[in-house]
């Protein structure tokens, strides 16, 4: 951590986390001023912003389309799992009235 003593009250100090510039009271140590750390470019230039975006975009499209044909199935994998549960109610005989803990009481 970097300290440098200002002519001003307090002192700054980098914060090594982020990399903001906290100027702070030596007195009640609290901080008074707060300066955030200069912004990362997230692209070097507009070509690879661009390609990035297109990239982007053809991912979405991707999971839209897989969102449609599941959706499409959908209602033949319901009927599926109905038929599968109603087989095996059928198979399993009703044997009355569940067991509940508070009916011991």
């Amino acid at each position: 951590m970097a300290k440098k003593q200002t002519k001003e009250i307090g002192f700054e100090v980098m914060c090594p986390d982020c990399g903001a510039m906290l100027r702070i009271d030596p007195v009640t140590q609290t901080i008074i001023a707060h300066t955030p750390a200069p912004r990362k470019r997230t692209f070097e230039d507009l070509g690879s912003a661009a390609k990035a975006a297109r990239e982007n975009d053809a991912r979405r499209d991707n999971i839209f389309a897989q969102s449609v044909e599941a959706q499409k199935n959908r209602d033949s994998i319901l009927n599926a799992k109905f038929e599968e549960a109603f087989r095996k109610a059928k198979e399993t005989p009703d044997t009355g009235k569940p067991f509940r803990e508070f009916d011991l009481d």
